[in-house]
């Protein structure tokens, strides 16, 4: 690291912004409390077992006690059991519908030195590079143009990926418009920040703020983060989020990257990230929950055979057991795994989905597929009509709703209609409406027809006849060309 790099590094962490949040001088991740519960749990009955699945059901979060239980539960019956029990909770609160994003990575410079990472400073197989306005520009046109409306931009931990910056380049995503395409949604991944800094953010109309803590447990991290680095300071990212609540971004995105340390850890340590944003912030936990597993990275080996590898069927229990644990809460999957698993996956309770991405930066305009300039690589290459299309075949709509958002139905007031299972009642009808925009500009012959089979469906299983009314009347002038119509 440069000197001018470490001067950064130090200025960014703020140890009162730390402090503040500690009880008794620790962290909320209280690891004796985690391997204490898996170890009482171990041996759960299936009654037990089928009582924790009935509580979730009701739209009530886990207690870490009941979450052990459910990662140590060896019935192959009863993780049937749970399958079905995720798939019916999300329908529950979100309904038949999955929320569409792209990731638009915005610099690839990186003071950080993280073992997994093809980012990581030390690295110099990797093409580095951040986006001019013009290049944003053409990103966002390119991604558009193929029916795109919501994006999580991603960012480097670099001097020159600070709140300045991501601010103006949220800016000019925003301003940017193509026809009728436009982005109406852009959430943002990057470094832990500052109270102070994470407000701008919020003023400029910021999206979700993801900060993913990797690994919560705290020897591991130390490990594969680099003490020298910023990421190095582990508190400073694991409150990372707690500022962002406090600075006024009132929905945040947590997430482990599993294969870093014991799976069923890390779900107890999500867990415990989200009891503890509720108990501060009024009930208000994570809007979402983020759970990528390693993969291949340029000239990384860390990644070539990780010690807590997280097989197909363990990724699938972990899923189930994050969707049961904290039932009203969305949960992310990205285009790390591959189609087969996405399929597999999607049904347990999953709420947004990339499509069509690449994660070069600057690789959507041209349209290659450089792996110098990533952080990795995808599974799941298929574009965003194909990756649609499949869904309408599983029964579920593509949803690129942001009405929530500029109605002011984040937060608190989402966490009230979400725990009492009435989201679906509003972003339902919006679903319909943005996915009949996407089948009248954008889709295949061949996904127009069954996606308007499926819309009309979808309308038929809406709660009322006053909103069936209104819904169908809306879909009939996005059908006649009109757009950005939403309850």
């Amino acid at each position: 690291m440069s000197s001018s790099d470490r001067k950064w590094v130090d200025s960014v962490v703020l140890q009162d912004e730390i402090d503040r949040y500690l009880v008794n001088g620790r962290d909320f991740v209280d690891e004796e409390l985690i391997w204490d519960q898996l170890e009482k749990q171990r041996n759960p009955s299936d009654s037990e077992i089928r009582e924790i699945i009935a509580r979730s059901m009701e739209l009530e979060r886990l207690e870490p006690a009941e979450t052990a239980a459910l990662l140590n539960c060896r019935s192959d019956e009863l993780w049937e059991e749970m399958f079905a029990a995720g798939l019916s909770i999300k329908q529950k609160v979100y309904g038949r519908r999955v929320v569409f994003f792209a990731p638009l990575y915005i610099s690839n410079y990186c003071v950080n030195n993280c073992a997994y990472c093809a980012f990581r400073s030390e690295n110099r197989a990797v093409a580095r590079t951040c986006l001019t306005d013009d290049q944003i520009r053409a990103e966002v046109k390119t991604l558009t143009a193929e029916g795109h409306k919501r994006l999580i931009m991603v960012y480097g931990e670099h001097p020159s990926s600070g709140a300045d910056f991501i601010a103006h380049t949220l800016k000019v995503v925003y301003d940017t418009k193509y026809g009728s395409d436009e982005i109406r949604r852009a959430n943002i991944n990057a470094a832990p920040l500052s109270i102070h800094d994470l407000r701008k953010l919020s003023e400029v109309g910021i999206g979700t703020f993801q900060v993913f803590q990797e690994t919560y447990h705290h020897e591991t991290y130390g490990r594969v983060h680099p003490a020298d680095t910023l990421k190095g300071n582990m508190r400073w990212r694991l409150y990372a989020l707690h500022r962002a609540m406090e600075a006024g971004v009132d929905d945040v995105g947590i997430g482990a990257l599993f294969g870093l340390f014991d799976y069923r850890f890390e779900v107890m340590a999500l867990l415990l990230h989200t009891i503890d944003l509720e108990n501060r912030f009024g009930g208000v936990g994570p809007h979402t929950i983020s759970f990528p597993r390693l993969e291949p990275a340029l000239n990384t080996p860390f990644v070539e055979n990780p010690a807590h590898l997280v097989s197909d069927d363990d990724f699938k229990k972990l899923v189930s057991v994050i969707r049961l644990s904290v039932p009203y809460t969305g949960m992310i999957l990205t285009a790390r795994e591959p189609e087969s698993i996405r399929r597999e996956v999607i049904p347990l309770g999953v709420t947004q989905l990339d499509a069509g991405s690449n994660i070069g930066v600057g690789c959507y305009a041209s349209g290659e597929k450089k792996g110098e300039m990533q952080q990795f690589e995808l599974a799941d290459n298929r574009s965003l009509e194909e990756v649609i299309s499949d869904l309408v075949d599983l029964g579920m709509i593509t949803s690129f709703c942001t009405a929530g958002y500029r109605c002011g139905r984040t937060g608190q007031y989402f966490m009230d209609v979400a725990k009492s299972g009435k989201v679906h009642a509003l972003c339902m009808p919006n679903a319909i409406l943005t996915f009949g925009e996407y089948l009248g500009d954008y889709a295949s012959a061949e996904t127009k027809v069954k996606g308007w089979r499926l819309l009309e469906e979808e309308l038929g299983r809406l709660p009322g006849e006053d909103l069936r009314i209104k819904v169908s009347g809306l879909l009939e002038r996005v059908r006649n060309g009109e757009r950005d119509l939403y309850l």
